[in-house]
């Protein structure tokens, strides 16, 4: 539902009576203060932007480690969830590259101690 459709419904309650005026002036301010949040009206947009490839957690491409931080799932889950695929046609392969490549890395955490580096 559009915010449009939104005032428009609140008008059409408040002129029926079914609104007072503080009603539908305090109804009105939440619909336009909403609006004016970007990450209000569509929280699995919001989630799907903040999806990174993680730097610390990582053992190819850190694509599991990042879903695991998006998620709240563990790393092992979402690996073995990759490697069931992997075994179920080889869609775990293509999935991971394609989130590996489409997916951008985290950025580097300014102020703190450096990232390890893993060798291999």
């Amino acid at each position: 539902m559009s915010i449009s459709d939104e005032l428009e419904k609140l008008g059409e309650l408040h002129q029926r009576g079914a609104l007072s005026d503080d009603e539908f002036s305090r109804a009105k301010a939440r619909v336009l203060d909403g609006a004016a949040r970007p990450g209000s009206q569509a929280p699995a947009v919001s989630a799907l932007n903040a999806l990174r490839r993680s730097r610390e957690d990582r053992w190819l491409g850190g694509v599991c480690g990042g879903l695991a931080a998006v998620t709240g799932m563990a790393a092992w889950v979402w690996r073995l969830l990759f490697t069931l695929l992997v075994l179920c046609g080889g869609t775990g392969v293509l999935v991971y590259v394609l989130l590996w490549i489409l997916l951008p890395q985290e950025d580097l955490r300014l102020g703190g101690p450096p990232a390890e580096v893993h060798a291999g």
